[in-house]
């Protein structure tokens, strides 16, 4: 199978020894939602497009009527006094098989190596098949040494969860970057796996600001946070109702 992969650059990003932060859509599009709202709330310039024919063969329609091709996209963020520069990949879906996977995070990888990126952190969520109120952050890593820094952190290491190890471009970039010399971490928010869940993406930013040496902005994480749990409450009212008996009484 032959997949087409283009990279369009927007610019040549200026950055050295970024901290790559990989947060594609997944279970409860946890890490896409962290990934976007580092982009939206850090000075965040757009570096380049990715485009793959192993994508979904669609259009997405924009607010103002348009249409674009579906596509990742790769965000540079400059270095301040006390944190790294960042390197931030967002997208609106991953490849759909694995030829596709592995061609695009082999491709984001050869740039990465050329800006001398040895960090990386990827994003997902971890679901668990019921309502989570306190979302926990797991983590899997390529070292013991970053299991030591993490774990300090506060984000939890269970034996052999997850079960199926990581699948897709969250686990694929740890495997394939460590090859490169890499070091980093897949970080997952638990979630119910049922909605869109920035509650689980809120706890995921938690724990990564410090690792970035950065303070986040996470308010309107906390606000998309509470309008999910109302409408679970709003959802579980109505399904209670619809359990009980009718005091209706029909005479025919």
């Amino acid at each position: 199978m032959n997949v087409d992969v283009r990279f369009v650059d927007a610019h040549t990003p200026k950055v050295r020894e970024p901290v790559f932060v990989e947060g594609l859509p997944g279970v409860g599009n946890v890490g896409k939602l962290a990934a976007q709202q580092l982009v939206d709330t850090l000075d965040a310039t757009l570096w380049c497009d990715v485009f793959c024919t192993d994508f979904p063969p669609q259009v997405t329609v924009q607010t103002d009527g348009t249409v674009r091709l579906v596509r990742n996209q790769l965000w540079s963020v400059p270095a301040t006094k006390t944190a790294p520069a960042l390197v931030i990949m967002t997208g609106d879906y991953q490849p759909l098989t694995s030829p596709g996977q592995f061609q695009v995070v082999g491709g984001v990888l050869e740039r990465l190596a050329a800006l001398g990126a040895k960090t990386m952190y990827t994003l997902g969520g971890y679901g668990v098949g019921s309502p989570v109120e306190e979302p926990a952050v797991l983590g899997a890593a390529t070292d013991l040494k970053t299991v030591a820094r993490l774990k300090e952190a506060g984000v939890e290491f269970r034996e052999d969860e997850p079960g199926g190890g990581i699948i897709g471009a969250s686990g694929l970039f740890l495997g394939l970057g460590m090859e490169r010399g890499m070091r980093g971490a897949c970080l997952m928010g638990e979630t119910s796996g049922f909605m869109v869940d920035p509650k689980a993406a809120r706890a995921l930013l938690q724990v990564l600001g410090p690792l970035l040496g950065r303070e986040l902005d996470l308010e309107s994480l906390e606000e998309k946070a509470k309008e999910i749990d109302r409408l679970a409450q709003q959802l579980h009212e109505a399904e209670v109702a619809a359990k009980e008996p009718s005091d209706l009484h029909y005479i025919g």
